[in-house]
């Protein structure tokens, strides 16, 4: 399901992004970051929709965001790595890569949508022409979406002490070595963010 979904948007970032990234001369080129559970160049997702786009723009350079030195590594490292450690060593890859010189466009799926917006932000070096987001969650999640099993009773209680615990400094220095919760955002504590 999510593979069609991710193809689908795919397609239609193709067609919009044509405007902008099929020129006469050599196209802009591209930055893709995958979500969690993902890595950068999985044949069955994110490198099948390089291959898409690549079809579709010829000619056109694409890289694919690997924090880690392989598949493996990359996976894991969009779990447990610290959010603020991998947007560093995008901007690190980003500057290296010559072909980025003078800008590119990027799109993040889910959480890789998050992490380039925060390169742009904190990377001087990413010449960042234009960022597309796909099901980027910008705003954080709220309590435990899609509570698994049918017991409400407990996911309420799950959410309650999410509430309770997820702003207190001592939870929120344990989440910036995990990315897991870092998108948690409770609209009743917004002012502490």
């Amino acid at each position: 399901m999510v593979l069609v979904i991710m193809k689908a948007a795919a397609r239609l970032l193709v067609l919009l992004g044509c405007l902008v990234l099929c020129r006469a001369d050599a196209p802009t080129p591209l930055v893709m970051w995958h979500g969690m559970g993902d890595s950068c160049c999985n044949p069955l997702s994110l490198g099948n929709i390089a291959k898409l786009i690549q079809s579709q723009v010829p000619g056109i350079y694409i890289h694919s965001i690997e924090i880690g030195n392989n598949i493996i590594e990359d996976t894991l490292n969009g779990f447990f790595k610290n959010v603020n450690d991998q947007i560093d060593m995008a901007c690190k890859i980003v500057a290296a890569d010559t072909n980025l010189t003078n800008g590119f466009h990027a799109i993040g799926f889910s959480q890789g949508g998050q992490f380039l917006r925060a390169l742009v932000q904190k990377c001087p070096q990413a010449k960042v022409l234009n960022l597309i987001s796909v099901g980027g969650q910008h705003q954080g999640v709220f309590g435990f979406p899609r509570c698994p099993g049918g017991n409400e009773t407990i996911c309420e209680i799950v959410r309650r002490l999410l509430n309770l615990g997820a702003y207190q400094s001592v939870i929120q220095d344990l989440y910036a070595c995990f990315i897991i919760p870092s998108p948690l955002h409770s609209p009743l504590h917004s002012f502490l963010l």
